[in-house]
């Protein structure tokens, strides 16, 4: 069951006084995907579109060596968008594709893909990369860079880096484009003028202009060399003081071809830096704090927002990308004067969220302890500060609209956990401690209604229910990131490099994928994410992608245990795709859907769309 909430969308924004409109989504083909399963069985899975009608089958061909197709199932396939079939021998040349069967009528064959059943199964695709000597594979988002309808991987590429807060020379960032086969499309280096760091270099890759093929944007300086060899800016700026911090020089906001890597269009950053000591400290630790996101802020068509600050001023401004140029639409501001604006100062995290949290059809930014609106005021402030983690979705689908579970860094006050309402900021339920480190929200437990909520502190042990009751007085050992993955609702725990699956009835975690036994690293220290977890291939499940220990590949790991359910990829969900698109932010979260999605969910709304040509 899939119900359509164009109706209900229509009726939200009439009642706010605008003009609903389809949200502008990317045309994805059926991501077809192959894999090879240890019993000598293959694995084969596809996308659900959010345009594919209800009654939508699949017939699924394999034809050998060049020849004629052969189709794999007897009947149209209509309860799932997989199948496991038996795998032809080793070595041999296969190619695979999906036919869609609508109102009886088949159509037309995907994009094949090929494969070769290899002697031993591995349960990833190999993705060989051509980094520099001494970096590292980071962090990693996708789009749909060359318009093919399917998804090509930008990776931040990592040499020698620094925290904010600590002095040093760094490497410059690179970011890099590869497809899914290991071609390699493009490499963007940010340059000298740029700092190496988690909360330095915060890239967007989204179709901001609707022509079906995504952009690229980040920050930029002299001497940033796009995609195809031309220098931003003055090529022989040096602003590095000798510490390292970088706290003069021009700033620069730059828009990427997403095919070649080639700026598009450069502009001044907003806000500058300015009086340094203004944003809390003089050294540059928090001056340089930055996030990004995209946003539907009219409703219809995707806006940029690059922000700076949240520990004291906090600034957002929004961008459009359009016919060719690149426009300022507004900026929010916690120190300009703006009556009301002070109350958001000190409340940003180290990352955001992006929802319709108010019902009028367009997005706002949730920034932490507050949310702006679409049109760049203040929606609330809850002043309860700054925290490292935060979740947004509906949490709790006994109750109304969507709801966020935040957590605080040495708060003082008794909200160091809180689920609150995303639309009001009123506080549903919180608990007290003395400090939080991490915060986690998801599906766990199919007894309890709603999303499942635990944090690493002093004080909140246990795992509590979406409406506050402590259920268990054990918690997962991680508090980290979550995949869906093993063909259920519920969702799995991801730590480092390993998927598990935590035991409700008595407390404990079974290891599902160990990717370290796969020769994989995860990133950013005790942070412990991979390059990226988001629907990139095959059926509604998620894939994970890690780098090897030796950081010559990416190893994109997808799921090959059979499910009973059928969805639409999680792609088509506006504040999934969004949430794949802010992944990469500083600290890194987990993916999000706009609504309930465990044992509980009535179905899978679908918002209006309308796909990019």
């Amino acid at each position: 069951m899939r119900p359509n909430l164009s109706a209900a969308l229509m009726c939200a924004v009439l009642a706010g006084g605008a003009v609903a409109a389809p949200r502008q989504m990317e045309s994805l083909g059926r991501g077809l995907v192959v894999m090879d399963m240890p019993d000598g069985d293959a694995f084969v899975g596809w996308r659900l579109l959010a345009t594919d009608p209800d009654d939508i089958t699949f017939n699924v061909y394999r034809s050998t060596y060049g020849g004629a197709p052969t189709r794999l199932s007897a009947d149209p396939i209509g309860e799932r968008t997989m199948l496991v079939t038996r795998a032809q021998a080793t070595g041999v040349p296969s190619a695979y594709a999906v036919r869609p069967v609508i109102d009886g009528v088949e159509g037309p064959p995907s994009q094949s893909y090929e494969h070769a059943t290899q002697s031993t199964p591995q349960p990833y695709i190999s993705i060989p990369l051509q980094i520099p000597p001494g970096a590292s594979p980071n962090d990693a988002s996708v789009g749909d860079l060359d318009g093919d309808g399917e998804y090509e991987i930008v990776l931040h590429v990592a040499g020698r880096g620094r925290d904010n807060s600590r002095p040093g020379l760094t490497d410059p960032p690179i970011l890099e484009a590869y497809k899914l086969d290991g071609a390699m499309l493009w490499r963007i280096d940010l340059g000298i003028n740029i700092r190496e760091g988690a909360h330095y270099t915060q890239f967007m890759v989204y179709d901001l202009d609707g022509d079906g093929r995504a952009e690229v944007a980040c920050k930029t300086a002299d001497g940033s060399t796009d995609g195809v060899g031309n220098v931003i800016g003055d090529a022989h700026a040096d602003h590095r003081a000798e510490n390292g911090y970088i706290l003069s020089g021009p700033e620069y906001l730059t828009v990427f071809d997403g095919a070649t890597g080639a700026a598009l269009a450069t502009t001044d950053y907003i806000p500058p830096r300015g009086d340094v000591a203004a944003w809390g400290d003089d050294y540059g630790n928090r001056v340089d704090r930055f996030l990004a996101c995209v946003a539907y802020l009219d409703g219809a068509r995707p806006s940029l927002v690059m922000c700076r600050g949240y520990y004291t001023r906090t600034v957002l401004a929004a961008w459009n990308w359009r016919d060719g140029a690149l426009s300022h639409v507004w900026t929010f501001d916690s120190d300009d004067g703006t009556p009301g604006n002070d109350d958001y100062a000190g409340q940003g995290n180290h990352g955001l969220s992006v929802a319709d949290v108010d019902g009028d059809g367009r997005d706002e930014i949730v920034y932490g302890a507050c949310a702006i609106d679409d049109d760049g005021t203040g929606l609330y402030s809850t002043g309860l500060g700054h925290g490292d983690a935060m979740h947004l979705s509906d949490l709790d689908p006994s109750r109304p609209g969507l709801e966020v579970f935040d957590i605080h860094e040495n708060p003082n006050h008794e909200h160091a956990i809180e689920l609150r309402d995303a639309r009001t900021g009123e506080i549903v339920w919180s608990r007290p401690s003395e400090d939080v480190g991490r915060g986690m929200a998801m599906d766990l437990d199919p007894r309890h209604i709603g999303y499942e909520c635990w944090a690493s502190g002093r004080g909140p042990d246990g795992i509590y229910s979406a409406q506050g009751r402590l259920i268990s007085d054990t918690k997962p050992r991680s508090c980290n990131m979550g995949i869906w993955w093993d063909g259920d609702t519920l969702r799995e725990l991801l730590d480092h490099t390993t998927i598990s699956k935590w035991n409700w009835l008595d407390g404990s975690e079974s290891t599902l994928l160990a990717a370290a036994d796969y020769g994989c690293a995860s990133n950013n220290g005790s942070k412990g994410n991979p390059c990226l977890v988001a629907d990139i291939l095959g059926d509604w499940r998620e894939e994970v992608i890690w780098r090897t220990e030796d950081n010559s590949e990416l190893r994109v790991f997808t799921s090959t245990t059979p499910t009973d359910h059928r969805f639409t990829t999680l792609m088509h969900d506006p504040v999934y795709r969004l949430s794949v698109a802010w992944q990469n932010v500083a600290y890194n979260q987990p993916t999000q859907t706009g609504y309930y999605m465990g044992p509980d969910m009535a179905g899978q709304p679908m918002p209006d769309t309308t796909l990019t040509p």
